[in-house]
């Protein structure tokens, strides 16, 4: 914590400068974004500012992270906005990759473990990562998660029961129709694909995976928000 404290101390001048200028802003740490009317102004603020810091504070402008560009192609903390008349607060993209990447090393560390296991695990990794993103205000951002995830624990137990016999069987410990389970346990399809399919949604449905701990990120956001 002691970087954005000296970043706090060091950078309230900049704060004060802004505000003096009327400017909008926001500011954590180091990173800032302000916010002016067009590209032409932005390129004039951006060049005023980068001359305060140096001449006032001795600090230089990092370019190669800096740029004049709409909200909505930019990020801060993690948010961004969409490119309505009246924007709303979203996840940002690259927010959403970082996660994703981070659980596929996850889930690839799982493949020998216990579903319920690995979803015990998850749980608290996903409440804390919507915790963080509770101020969004667009929820389809947590239903495509909502889906990657179930798609992903279908497929680790796809890959799990490696053998179609396995396959058949679990199936149809799970409900599925005999017929259609060894229909389906030996497709020549991967593992991504039979997670997708319509036997293994039948056989692992929302409702099992929820009884297993697994929470909905869309139904944490609207916890949320209702708390606040």
């Amino acid at each position: 914590m002691l970087s954005p404290l000296l970043s706090n101390i060091l950078l309230d001048e900049l704060d004060k400068e802004l505000e003096r200028r009327g400017h909008r802003f926001v500011r954590y740490a180091d990173d800032c974004n302000i916010y002016v009317r067009s590209r032409r102004s932005g390129e004039r603020v951006l060049a005023s500012i980068e001359r305060f810091l140096k001449d006032r504070l001795r600090l230089k402008v990092n370019r190669d992270k800096s740029a004049v560009d709409r909200p909505w192609n930019r990020k801060f903390l993690g948010y961004t906005f969409t490119t309505h008349f009246q924007p709303k607060l979203k996840v940002a993209r690259q927010s959403v990759a970082r996660l994703k990447s981070r659980l596929r090393e996850f889930f690839r560390a799982g493949r020998g473990r216990r579903l319920g296991h690995v979803i015990e695990q998850l749980r608290p990794k996903l409440i804390g990562w919507v915790s963080y993103f509770r101020k969004s205000e667009v929820r389809i951002t947590f239903e495509e998660l909502d889906q990657w995830l179930r798609h992903k624990l279908r497929a680790l137990l796809w890959r799990q029961w490696k053998r179609p016999k396995t396959r058949a069987r679990e199936m149809m410990h799970r409900g599925l129709d005999p017929q259609r389970a060894w229909t389906s346990d030996n497709n020549g399809r991967g593992a991504w694909w039979n997670a997708s399919a319509s036997h293994m949604n039948q056989a692992i449905p929302i409702r099992a995976l929820s009884q297993l701990g697994l929470p909905s990120l869309t139904q944490e956001l609207q916890r949320l928000a209702k708390s606040t």
